[in-house]
């Protein structure tokens, strides 16, 4: 169980920065390019969608880990605990002012406050999801290679 809970911590870590980092022109720090970043984030529905992300991730796990079912309710106590907008806040503000200038985060949240602004930032964070499953899934399916690749390594050592 450990395991599975380090792996989902990973995964919400992995997570969070796929939905929330995105490149871009580094920026101050000041209270307003804060605020802006704050904003950007609130349009974009952050502080609602982590709860729902939580919950699909869990469910991706115990589809994996079958046995770990009957701990769904205590995986699922620990998220909400731990992986809420909360405890994300502050820190994602940070990344976002670091990556983003004030004036484009303005020029963002004006973006997602259009139609398709709302539809990309509907869709975009399940497709980061879905590419970050198909990329897992591409590599569990190598799994014997790697083994195969280290096992070979080690014997020319």
């Amino acid at each position: 169980m450990d395991r599975f809970v380090m792996r989902t911590i990973l995964y919400a870590g992995l997570m969070t920065m796929a939905l929330l980092l995105h490149p871009g022109v580094s920026g101050g720090d000041d209270h307003s390019h804060r605020q802006a970043a704050e904003t950007l984030l609130l349009v974009l529905g952050v502080d609602k969608s982590l709860p729902q992300i939580a919950t699909h991730m869990l469910d991706n796990q115990l589809k994996q880990h079958p046995q770990l079912t009957p701990q769904r309710e205590v995986l699922q106590r620990f998220l909400t605990t731990y992986f809420t907008w909360e405890s994300v806040k502050e820190d994602t503000i940070s990344a976002y002012t670091h990556e983003f200038t004030e004036q484009e985060l303005k020029q963002l949240t004006a973006f997602y406050k259009t139609p398709l602004g709302r539809k990309a930032s509907d869709k975009l964070p399940k497709l980061a999801f879905v590419a970050a499953e198909i990329g897992l899934n591409h590599v569990q399916e190598h799994q014997a290679e790697l083994r195969q690749m280290i096992e070979a390594e080690q014997h020319k050592k």
